[in-house]
């Protein structure tokens, strides 16, 4: 398996039915439900992000969602580089306080 796609096999997703995923309208909600708590929705949304998957719910992300944070942040060369560095500063603790940790997306000023 290609060293960049390792986290698929760990996605919350493979319990469901693959077509879950990919679904219209107010069915999107219900399919970005799969991704809350899943261990690499940050890995999923990079390389959605990366490789400008079109269709389907991914990292938590609904196509149309991810059509406007690409069109917010246009000069973004590498999705995967920016969330895991999000992340890492996240997760750090900060004065005294606890880190992050968790399996939700950091916060990166989108």
């Amino acid at each position: 398996m290609n060293a960049q796609l390792e986290w698929s096999g760990r996605g919350a997703c493979l319990a469901v039915d693959p077509d879950t995923l990919f679904v219209q309208g107010q069915e999107q909600n219900k399919a970005k439900s799969v991704c809350l708590g899943c261990p690499v929705r940050t890995e999923c949304l990079a390389h959605a992000l990366d490789n400008r998957e079109e269709f389907g719910v991914w990292g938590g992300m609904t196509e149309r969602e991810r059509r406007a944070l690409l069109r917010r942040r246009p000069t973004v060369t590498s999705w995967r580089r920016l969330l895991e560095t999000a992340r890492t500063e996240h997760d750090e603790p900060q004065d005294g306080e606890g880190g992050g940790g968790g399996t939700h997306l950091p916060v990166i000023g989108f």
